[in-house]
């Protein structure tokens, strides 16, 4: 007996204006990059690419998950025209299908899932979608940052604590509940009570800004390296596009050791970036010691990641200019190694404006200096930007918003925080993007429902 086709789930069948109106404005679109394969490497060329960083220790799936169905679709919505979406009257740009070029997520099975699992809903709304790239990033070093969590025992918390690490996770990654112990008691009573819960560990991402305001210094931090063997595994999936390696700038010794663990594993990747800070005049002959490391061996795309103040993107406009500032050192050094730059680190609303002013926004030269000694392909000096804290915090306020009834919230079940979200989105994609001016917010307004 034939099998009988599924159809798709109500919710995607209710989003066909969306894909209509998506596709027929597609093909322009498509046929100005045609040239351009695949078409990130175009956007990192031209130097509008953008990625979204999930967050290396970030393991919340069902976060992961919205969070990559709403940057995913994130250059689909924009003030030009309408279409209908449950009731709700959206925007399509004619620019269509280019969105973020990258998500960037943890190395962790269950997290890889969840965010080809928002892609893939994504698509399956508008199927003219571009599918980003899914990086996965790992450490060759436990001092790195982006590999630790917070961690403490609840129950030595004092009472009368004012939990100011609560107030201060920019994740929601804190929880304490104070219950009562041996029967009824007031809440004012010390001897009788204790906190549950603590850290929600899939959620902490290690920025540390817990660790100094506690005021019992109660809480560590807990670092990690990610298994390479693991990670071999997952380069191999047909769903795992790149790879970044995040490494503390301290010696070339453990890198080369992390590289030969991946070396079987490597070249089923498109991309391999480099995540590295500022370290100072050696930064170069650094980065050049891990070009020598990497280029026998690798067939594909490189990519550098200037990352100028670790996880702080989502605090203001100062945390931009120390990344900005790096990539201004870095475009003025002719010796330089091979391969594509990308901003990381303090990104946020804030940096393209920055990156205007230093005269780096997708130029291809930098003013004061030679042009032959700054082209050595027509590509642009930065390609892209990669937005992480900003990028969760400006669509997690949407999130925290969904009512959570049945189980992991879906965000396409619930079109007008979907609508809320994607216009979050576009105001920090849109900018790199050329769909509307890094001074603006995109004007996606709700028409009456009939």
């Amino acid at each position: 007996m034939p099998a009988v086709p599924v159809p798709p789930p109500p919710l995607l069948a209710s989003h066909a204006a969306v894909r209509a109106a998506s596709a027929a404005a597609s093909h322009s679109r498509r046929a100005r990059l045609a040239g351009d394969k695949p078409p990130q490497v175009g956007a990192l060329r031209r130097g509008d690419w953008v990625k979204l960083i999930c967050g290396a220790s970030f393991e919340d799936a069902a976060d992961v998950r919205n969070l990559s169905l709403v940057y995913t679709l994130a250059g689909v919505i924009s003030p030009i025209q309408h279409t209908k979406l449950d009731g709700i009257h959206l925007r399509i740009t004619d620019s269509s299908v280019f969105a973020v070029d990258c998500i960037d997520c943890a190395a962790d099975a269950s997290v890889v899932g969840a965010v080809n699992e928002g892609i893939d809903v994504a698509t399956l709304i508008v199927p003219a979608v571009q599918r980003p790239w899914v990086m996965v990033s790992v450490n060759d070093d436990c001092r790195d940052l982006h590999f630790r969590k917070a961690e403490f025992d609840p129950e030595d918390c004092p009472l009368d604590c004012p939990k100011p690490c609560e107030k201060v996770c920019p994740a929601d990654a804190i929880s304490l509940e104070r219950v009562s112990v041996g029967g009824d008691h007031t809440r004012s009573d010390p001897l009788h009570g204790k906190y549950e819960g603590g850290v929600i560990t899939e959620r902490c991402y290690g920025c540390g800004r817990c660790l100094p305001v506690c005021p019992y210094d109660r809480i560590r931090a807990v670092s990690y390296v990610r298994d390479p063997t693991m990670t071999s595994e997952l380069l191999k999936r047909n769903d795992v596009d790149a790879i970044e390696i995040h490494t503390t700038g301290k010696g070339t010794d453990m890198f080369n050791t992390l590289w030969d663990s991946l070396s079987g594993a490597i070249n089923n990747v498109k991309l391999v970036a480099v995540s590295l800070p500022d370290i100072g005049k050696s930064t170069v002959d650094f980065m050049n010691a891990i070009y020598t490391i990497m280029e026998p061996h690798f067939q594909g795309y490189n990519l550098w990641q200037l990352d100028g103040r670790p996880m702080s993107g989502d605090i203001g406009r100062g945390a931009t200019r120390e990344t900005v500032s790096f990539a201004v050192r870095m475009a003025s050094m002719s010796d330089r190694p091979p391969g594509f730059y990308q901003l990381a680190g303090g990104t946020n609303s804030y940096t393209i404006d920055c990156l205007k002013k230093a005269d780096l926004f997708q130029s291809i030269t930098l003013p004061g200096t030679a042009t032959s000694q700054t082209i050595r392909s027509r590509q642009a000096l930065i390609g892209g930007i990669a937005y992480g804290g900003y990028a969760r915090k400006i669509v997690g306020r949407t999130l925290r918003k969904v009512p959570v009834q049945f189980g992991c919230v879906r965000i396409e079940d619930h079109p007008d925080h979907l609508l809320e979200a994607l216009e979050e989105a576009l105001s920090l994609v849109g900018p790199v993007k050329g769909y509307i001016s890094s001074s603006s917010k995109p004007i996606m307004r709700q028409a009456d429902r009939p």
